[in-house]
């Protein structure tokens, strides 16, 4: 982490009062203290979508990271200003009253707050933050005196699928904590609050690999997460030969986007189907199209199916596409509790189904070859297991032409071993794995003004790391 970014934004924090934003001067009070957090953005490397079933994935956290400063405030709201990011000339301000979040003493449920926030576009991005004192009240059993003034200022771009939405809650959260003095336990604790504030409040469909790097990640190393639903596991070191890096297609990505959120649907149609092949139980939950399954071999995720089993017994069961009418008549419903199923759409349940299992082999695969002595054959495995990951997603319909045209550029470049798409797909970065040292470096390079020559969208690179939330803590201004 820059220690110079951490003292702009003390100055900047100290300074509101006669800054040139006039959103924010009046946020803070000098006269009381302001807990100051921060949390990186990711960068995927291996394992994305696969997340949410329970597949291994590694993640790199960015030297880019999002500040987070709050403040007690005996009025009941919250008042929350976001900085403008690099380039931009105006804050964003939204007033978020406390009877949004709490009715009669108590937390309003989950569906109104996040119909609170929905209803007006230019402050739903204050979800991210507001929802974490909701998410408390009910999962921690907190209670709130008053409000909170809280100020943001993000280097993580948003839309560039490197988490931006993350490292907002993890830094949001961890700052909101320290001022109202709650203890969260350990940085998993935070990561899956976090989570929670985005799937509960935000609405947003998402893993939690995302939350835990920026919250338990370790600079130049790469995040190991069994998603099943949490399991941290020793970190992998990026070996000296080679270095990650991240370029951005220019193409927006949003993990709520309909892509995504289908083919997460699809793939627990999947599971459920292999449930029903496989001759496992099936408890309806209620009228809601869910099911609960009683599965001692696979545990409910489709990582834990055997890749040569899947492909061998069950991949010729399964449609290439079923109706979401149908499938809820046949089968009830799916075990995912944050999505449902849309009667009216259809669904590519094959391609769906066989990314997590096959993608938790290659990720499986890809972190012991990292572990393996140095060698331009161990690079050229690695390049090809990316290249595999990219082709899936392309098959589950989460590519994009940038990130395609991306990908066949590094492969024109020798100092360039592999890449692959990331996060949630449909556009975004692309990761990028390197020779290390100025050849690399070199070769990102020339990608990018290629790509933006071609394309007119400025590639934005990503290089470097930085620690979690958890490694940082909190600092307190007066």
């Amino acid at each position: 982490m820059s220690r110079a970014d951490l003292a702009r934004f003390l100055e900047t924090v100290s300074g509101l009062a006669d800054g040139p934003l006039p959103e924010a001067r009046d946020l803070f009070d000098p006269a009381a203290p302001i807990v100051v957090a921060r949390a990186p953005g990711r960068l995927d490397v291996m394992g994305g979508i696969a997340d949410y079933s329970g597949s291994l994935v590694l993640q790199l956290p960015l030297a880019e990271a999002t500040f987070a400063a709050v403040q007690r405030s005996p009025l009941p709201a919250l008042e929350i200003v976001s900085l403008p990011s690099e380039g931009g000339r105006r804050a964003v301000r939204a007033h978020v009253p406390l009877a949004a979040l709490v009715s009669g003493g108590e937390p309003v449920a989950y569906d109104a707050a996040r119909a609170w926030f929905a209803r007006d576009p230019r402050t739903q991005w204050a979800a991210y933050v507001a929802g974490a004192l909701l998410v408390l009240m009910h999962e921690r059993g907190a209670r709130f005196p008053g409000g909170a003034r809280i100020l943001i200022s993000s280097a993580v771009p948003g839309g560039k699928g490197v988490s931006s939405s993350a490292a907002l809650e993890v830094a949001g959260m961890a700052a909101l904590a320290g001022a109202f003095g709650l203890d969260l336990g350990d940085p998993r604790g935070l990561a899956l609050l976090c989570q929670a504030v985005e799937n509960r409040v935000v609405g947003a469909p998402c893993g939690v690999m995302d939350q835990m790097t920026a919250a338990c990640g370790e600079e130049g190393r790469l995040l190991a997460l069994l998603c099943q639903p949490a399991e941290l596991l020793p970190p992998v070191d990026i070996p000296g030969d080679v270095a990650f890096y991240g370029i951005d297609s220019g193409l927006s990505h949003e993990v709520s986007g309909g892509d995504y959120h289908s083919v997460r649907v699809a793939a627990f149609m999947g599971y459920r189907l292999l449930a029903e092949a496989a001759g496992l139980a099936v408890h309806p939950t209620g009228a809601d199209g869910h099911v609960r399954v009683d599965d001692p071999s696979w545990h409910g995720y489709l990582a834990n199916v055997d890749a040569a089993e899947f492909d061998r017994r069950f991949a010729p069961l399964l449609p290439e596409h079923l109706g979401g009418a149908e499938f809820l008549r046949r089968y009830g419903g799916t075990t995912d509790r944050v999505t449902t199923v849309d009667p009216a759409r259809l669904y590519a349940v094959r391609v769906a189904t066989a990314h997590p299992v096959h993608e938790h082999a290659r990720v499986r695969a890809f972190a012991d070859l990292l572990r393996a002595p140095e060698g331009p054959r161990r690079r050229q495995l690695l390049g090809t297991l990316m290249r595999q990951s990219h082709e899936s997603y392309s098959a589950c319909g989460l590519g994009s032409s940038g990130t395609d045209r991306l990908v066949a550029l590094c492969e024109r470049e020798d100092a360039l071993h592999g890449a692959k798409i990331t996060g949630g797909g449909s556009g975004g970065t692309v990761a990028v794995l390197a020779e290390a040292g100025t050849a690399g470096r070199d070769a990102v390079s020339r990608v990018a003004e290629r790509y933006r020559a071609e394309t007119g969208h400025a590639a934005t690179i990503f290089a470097g790391s930085s620690p979690g939330a958890a490694a940082f803590g909190t600092r307190t201004v007066g």
